[in-house]
């Protein structure tokens, strides 16, 4: 008789990608709060650019004879009347130099390269326990820049909040390949990624509503107080409810498999090229996500556009991502891997003369262009992942994302800093079109090429033999092909245990 245990174990896989997801998301809001708290953190901490601003009376634009961002000096600004009502202020306006090294490269910093060293570890110890302490850490850090007095403790606290959310990808990511088969891989990683998404998503309520409610008299601290909470409640679900997945053995219980050289793996083509076109599309994204809620502030700020922004990155955002896996584990059993990139050009060429839209219409059609584009746009994350993880061999499948990870955010969370250079140029608006739509146009085209450098439709594997591999392993990873790679490095078609590893079954030859 089946025991209560036994009955709902179906649910474990799923409980699993529920705690690993939100706890992504904690991590995530705690890195998003600062692009919409900016404005008060900057006010109250002293950092970054004072500018004109619409102030808080009751206002309407169009009104206006002259808009308050087009005021350059201090003196003007205190000299714009409506109706003898002053209506624009000049204060820190939560942008600058500062801020954008706030924003990304103390965190990126930080952040790629413990994700490499987390990566290499990922692939050695017990993975659940470290992610358990990578949770911790964070949720620490996310509490305690909720009590900081000065700029310099921000940046500090920031970078130890990258230290720890760096193994959340490799972590999760190995633990889930483990878990789930190749049939469904797109799809979780889709739905894990979207805790990105999801964070960033529902920064701009807690950034802008939970600030304004001052509760306690703690204004934007108490959204960092309550991500913090949060994180350190899903550090303890992880450690003490989930269990390390059986994977492929390493170290001595690997001799009599074959060694495959990282950067043999990682000097692929198509992995290069996949790294460079995720990174450029990364850059796009990080763009928008570090300077939405400062730039609708900035243009319209008669209009609050923060429950929009919340509907559109979570609702259609998440749409968006789960619709990306499915589609792409649909036509992978009838196209091959080079069917998911395929999923990625398209999506980003859709995407991108919509975000363009959104950031040159006024609110009501920026919105409805935002929509669409975050549709097709965000499709992109998980099924990036479930590509790397099906062309790289297992023995170094957490190291491999760990160190593309450390590529993609250095450029993509890097290169925005230059929003602000090219905005005292250009312009803002001109400046964020160029960085966020743009670089969305630039990875379309770079997925196209890379989607020529991966293998196509593969032969049916027996029935029988796909279940048995599913049930036994969790993933199949048969989409690296060993052929002209393992004969690479060993110079001729290596052994093991007296057969040909070019020969042996896809359950075999996963185990490379």
């Amino acid at each position: 008789m089946q025991t209560l245990a036994d009955k709902l174990r179906f649910l474990y896989k799923p409980y699993v990608l529920a705690v690993l997801t939100i706890g992504y998301i904690a991590g995530e809001l705690g890195h998003y709060l600062i692009g919409v708290t900016s404005k008060a953190t900057a006010i109250e901490l002293d950092y970054g650019d004072h500018a004109c601003q619409q102030n808080h009376t009751e206002v309407e634009r169009h009104l206006l004879s002259k808009q308050c961002a087009d005021v350059i000096l201090e003196h003007e600004c205190h000299q714009q009347l409506h109706n003898g009502t002053l209506y624009c202020e000049w204060n820190y306006n939560g942008l600058g130099l500062e801020y954008q090294l706030l924003a990304g490269p103390s965190f990126i910093a930080v952040f790629t390269v413990m994700g490499v060293v987390l990566g290499f570890a990922a692939d050695r110890f017990n993975r659940v326990r470290m992610l358990t302490v990578c949770t911790l850490v964070f949720g620490l850090a996310i509490i305690f820049q909720g009590t900081v007095q000065e700029y310099w403790q921000l940046i500090l606290l920031r970078m130890v909040m990258a230290a720890g959310e760096a193994g959340c990808n490799p972590l999760a990511t190995g633990i889930m390949s483990d878990i789930f088969p190749e049939s469904k891989r797109a799809l979780v990683m889709a739905i894990f990624n979207w805790g990105i998404y999801g964070g960033y998503g529902i920064a701009f309520p807690v950034g802008r509503y939970i600030t304004k409610l001052d509760i306690w008299g703690q204004g934007w601290r108490i959204c960092y107080y309550g991500t913090g909470v949060l994180a350190l409640l899903m550090a303890v679900l992880t450690g003490t409810t989930l269990k390390e997945p059986e994977r492929q053995s390493i170290g001595e219980e690997n001799e009599a498999k074959v060694k495959v050289p990282l950067v043999k793996v990682l000097m692929q083509p198509r992995v290069i090229l996949l790294m460079i076109a995720a990174s450029i599309r990364h850059c796009g994204g990080m763009t928008f996500a570090y300077n939405a809620d400062l730039y609708y502030n900035i243009y319209f700020p008669d209009v609050d556009l923060g429950w929009w922004l919340f509907a559109v990155t979570i609702g259609i955002g998440s749409i968006g991502v789960v619709i990306g896996g499915i589609v792409s584990d649909k036509f992978v059993a009838k196209m091959g891997i080079r069917s998911r990139v395929a999923c990625l050009a398209i999506s980003q060429l859709i995407a991108t003369p919509f975000a363009f839209g959104s950031v040159y219409y006024e609110p009501l059609w920026a919105m409805i262009t935002l929509g669409i584009s975050y549709f097709f746009a965000e499709m992109w994350f998980g099924i990036v992942f479930a590509v790397l993880v099906e062309i790289v061999p297992l023995q170094v499948r957490s190291t491999t994302i760990g160190v593309f990870l450390f590529v993609m955010n250095n450029i993509g969370g890097n290169l925005p800093i230059l929003v602000d250079p090219l905005a005292k140029a250009i312009g803002y608006r001109g400046s964020v079109m160029f960085f966020y739509a743009g670089f969305y146009g630039l990875s379309t085209i770079l997925f196209f090429i890379t989607m020529f450098f991966m293998d196509g439709p593969v032969k049916a594997t027996a029935p029988e033999t796909a279940e048995r591999n599913q049930v036994e392993m969790g993933h199949e990873n048969n989409t690296f092909q060993p052929d002209d790679f393992i004969n690479g490095i060993n110079g001729g078609a290596p052994k093991t245990n007296g057969h040909n590893i070019l020969n042996v079954r896809p359950s075999e030859s996963s185990r490379l």
